[in-house]
């Protein structure tokens, strides 16, 4: 438990201290790359500015993430029970990835305008398919002498679903969870890029529009660690959701 505090603080000790070595080695210009004690200013004296256009983005992220794994789980559901929307729609999933989901942000600004709902829709596109594709998965790899022993026992479809198939794919789900957590606040900022009024996004693009190349930074870098704090948040419910799917490295155990 201790190791799993301390770890991502050296980590991130490591990063500054190399970023801080890269400067003073290069003696690249601080307009190009500032070093993180300019930074850090930056975020000390804007940190009302930056509040501000993160509450944005956190808010982006968060609706982005319920639309996409509601809209996932039901669509595996879906895939899992119903064969003929399953030959309908698996082939229509499989063809949406090919279209890079980054060309359509700006025609989800164009429909949805420049407020928080493209920026949604942006997020939801892109953790909508691991969501799917995980769950589907899981629903299908049901271990088949349970579900034999469900049908001897007289189980019905329902409670098949609910007693055996659903508790059986959750790993899967939650892995699924965990890469759409990490992807989600790429379909974000990526809109936000294309056209918005607020968001951490729209403020580096703002900053660096003027040259403020440390307002720029410092938004990034506040975008970094919303990012890995919510991957870490959701990882930390998924593992006590599911006390079931222990980890299997016993050194973890230790830690």
């Amino acid at each position: 438990m201790i190791g799993r505090v301390f770890r991502p603080m050296v980590t991130a000790v490591v990063l500054i201290a190399a970023w801080q070595a890269l400067v003073w080695g290069t003696g690249v210009p601080r307009f190009i790359l500032p070093d993180p004690a300019w930074v850090a200013v930056a975020l000390y004296e804007r940190a009302g500015t930056i509040g501000f256009h993160a509450l944005f983005t956190i808010g982006e992220i968060l609706g982005g993430l319920a639309l996409g794994i509601v809209l996932g789980a039901v669509t595996a559901l879906t895939l899992s029970y119903f064969r003929p929307a399953r030959r309908w729609l698996m082939p229509v999933l499989v063809f949406s990835q090919a279209i890079p989901v980054f060309a359509l942000a700006p025609l989800l600004v164009l429909w949805m305008g420049y407020g928080m709902a493209s920026k949604i829709a942006m997020a939801t596109l892109i953790i909508y398919f691991p969501v799917t594709s995980a769950f589907f998965d899981g629903l299908r790899r049901t271990e088949p002498g349970w579900l034999d022993l469900a049908r001897t026992m007289g189980g019905s479809r329902w409670s098949t679903l609910l007693r055996i198939r659903l508790p059986a794919a959750l790993p899967a789900f939650a892995s699924g969870l965990r890469v759409a957590t990490a992807v989600a606040p790429i379909g974000a900022v990526v809109g936000e890029w294309v056209g918005a009024s607020a968001g951490l996004g729209y403020l580096m693009l703002h900053a660096n529009g003027r040259m403020q190349v440390d307002l720029m930074f410092a938004a990034l870098l506040t975008l970094a660690v919303i990012s890995v704090a919510l991957y870490f948040a959701v990882d930390a419910l998924l593992r006590r959701a599911l006390p079931w799917q222990p980890d299997k490295n016993p050194n973890d155990e230790r830690d």
